[in-house]
């Protein structure tokens, strides 16, 4: 029976999904800068429909879903390996940060190595967000309606980071210092569910550590573009 309270449920899980996705986002936004830009939507697209597809099969499977405890630890070992690669490269700033061409990988060519890792990425990503949102209602018909329109709201603030990461090439250090941040958070969390730390780092740190590393990183590039301005005009 549809009661008022589940679309309550529904508001409440889509803005979780906005919240809890705030790494997730900017990891996808820096997984697909590699393609070109009329590839970087489309890529975007197809993940989407591996999210749904993932989501559905999740939320009935929910379950079982803590005991992929170890795919947080391997999207701890991916995110740290593309923080190393991307400072570790023996390249100048200015090089680092022109972000190079997608790369092909599994035998695949880069457009969908790179959606691939899109649904990789979704996959570890989405495991908190499922857990949440079977703890706040038992019907599987809200979960899924919530986790959805999170998903859709979730494209929508990766293409708003990929407009200002295209207008301030300075973000793109500040995206994989927050992408280290992420890893370090995951690798945290899959030692804890595996009993060998006993704390959590709580939700608003994770949160307001990623909004203060973009903030400075989106501060120090309004201050250099200023600066450049200021220098063509004298």
């Amino acid at each position: 029976m549809i009661q008022g309270s589940d679309f309550v449920t529904i508001a409440l899980l889509v803005a979780l999904e906005g919240l809890l996705s705030a790494d997730n986002a900017m990891v996808l936004a820096v997984l697909v800068l590699g393609l070109p830009k009329r590839q970087q939507r489309k890529a975007l697209r197809y993940g989407i429909i591996g999210a749904f597809t993932f989501r559905t099969i999740a939320v009935l499977l929910a379950v079982y879903l803590i005991r992929l405890g170890w795919v947080k630890l391997v999207g701890a070992g991916y995110l740290m390996y593309l923080v190393h690669s991307h400072f570790s490269g023996g390249q100048t700033a200015e090089q680092r940060r022109s972000t190079p061409p997608a790369q092909s990988a599994f035998g695949l060519s880069a457009f969908w190595a790179t959606v691939v890792k899109v649904e990789l990425t979704d996959l570890v990503f989405a495991i908190d967000s499922i857990l949440v949102a079977v703890a706040m209602s038992p019907k599987t018909w809200v979960i899924l309606t919530g986790g959805i329109l999170g998903i859709v709201m979730m494209r929508l603030v990766i293409g708003q980071l990929l407009a200002l990461v295209e207008r301030f090439p300075l973000l793109v250090d500040g995206a994989f210092v927050i992408i280290a941040w992420v890893g370090v958070k995951l690798l945290v969390e899959y030692l804890h569910s595996a009993g060998y730390v006993a704390f959590e780092i709580p939700k608003w740190l994770s949160l307001g550590l990623i909004v203060v590393i973009f903030g400075i990183a989106l501060g120090y590039s309004l201050m250099v573009e200023k600066t450049e301005k200021k220098g063509e005009r004298s």
